[in-house]
């Protein structure tokens, strides 16, 4: 079968590697879409170091090729699969953090993932498709369940003030789905006007640029307070600061940028005095994927406007350095494997 395979550090190649034997329990999936993201840009450049050669992608859809210890499910069936793998018995997993077992992996990373023809997966790891989602869109659902799996754990309630720092396509859903738990305003930043715009056209209450004096505008909308929650979608330390000062005293941040500085500056003081909770997150649990599922069916969160390109499998390596290069008008990039 085909297969787009890293042999090194930008050393991206399509070569031909042999079918997977399908194990017990497991289900065989024919890979029809996939999404690229940040993650595959960096490790396709070295910056996460992996075992090579290796597959990458995380984000990926199907058709069920050979049905395993699926239920429910048939040949044909069109299927998402969540790339988290866990072991089920350790300390985490008992108390239902999967997402976080130390011995777990997750496809495309640690273990080859979707960017080929077939793949096999633990029966339990894939979830129906309705037709109304396509395949253009749908491998953004992966992405939306870390978006979710984020905000359960912040615990939006209806009529909660939230700032989204960042609207790339992380922070585009985090609109989608704080308007969707009930939450008013939801007020997005960004520098691009483009993207401002897109985001209001997915629901966002209000949008404005970083120097357009938010701090006195996010206190004007929210009754001289500030936000109840700040989410840091850009993963820049500067970025994290100005979520400090955006948060009302007793207020929440959740950091959904991943950090890669060793060294900070922040407003600690702020922090301790605001009694801030601070909430990390990562990945996402199974049951996050149902739940995205049906809010895009029914039209609660929109993928489409999100996506910009749509290229052929075999434009693999230039989808990913695309994602290096600066440019507003680009989203998210999805692959047709068909």
């Amino acid at each position: 079968m085909k297969a787009m395979v890293l042999q090194s550090p930008e050393s991206l190649v399509q070569g031909e590697i042999e079918n997977p034997t399908v194990e017990a329990g497991n289900t065989l999936i024919k890979i029809t879409h996939s999404g690229v993201c940040g993650t595959d840009l960096k490790i396709y450049q070295g910056g996460i170091p992996v075992d090579y050669p290796r597959i990458m992608g995380h984000e990926m859809i199907g058709e069920i090729a050979e049905v395993g210890g699926a239920e429910g499910v048939e040949v044909g069936s069109r299927v998402i699969i969540d790339p988290v793998v866990y072991c089920g018995h350790c300390y985490q997993c008992r108390r239902g953090q999967t997402q976080l077992c130390p011995t777990g992996a997750i496809y495309g990373r640690d273990r080859d993932g979707g960017f080929t023809e077939y793949m096999q997966t633990a029966a339990d790891a894939i979830f129906p498709l309705p037709d109304n989602i396509s395949g253009n869109t749908a491998p953004l659902l992966q992405v939306m369940t870390t978006c979710l799996h984020a905000q359960r754990l912040a615990d939006i309630f209806p009529g909660d003030s939230v700032v989204v720092l960042g609207l790339g396509v992380g922070g585009l859903l985090h609109v989608q789905l704080a308007k969707a738990r009930g939450a008013y305003p939801v007020i997005g930043i960004t520098r691009s006007p483009e993207r401002r715009a897109l985001a209001e056209q997915l629901g966002a209450d209000f949008t404005f640029a970083p120097d357009d004096d938010v701090d006195k505008k996010v206190l004007e909308l929210t009754g001289g307070v500030g936000a109840d929650l700040v989410i840091e979608s850009v993963g820049a330390v500067a970025v994290l600061e100005e979520a400090i000062n955006l948060a009302r005293i007793g207020g929440k941040l959740l950091l959904f940028g991943i950090y890669t500085s060793t060294e900070l500056k922040l407003s600690l003081y702020q922090l301790y005095f605001k009694e801030l909770a601070v909430i990390n997150a990562r990945a996402a649990k199974r049951e996050d994927f149902p739940a995205c599922i049906d809010l895009v069916s029914r039209g609660a969160v929109q993928l489409e406007p999100i996506v910009s390109h749509v290229l052929p499998f075999s434009e693999l390596e230039r989808a990913i350095t695309m994602l290096g290069e600066r440019d507003n008008k680009r989203m998210k990039v999805i692959l047709d494997h068909t």
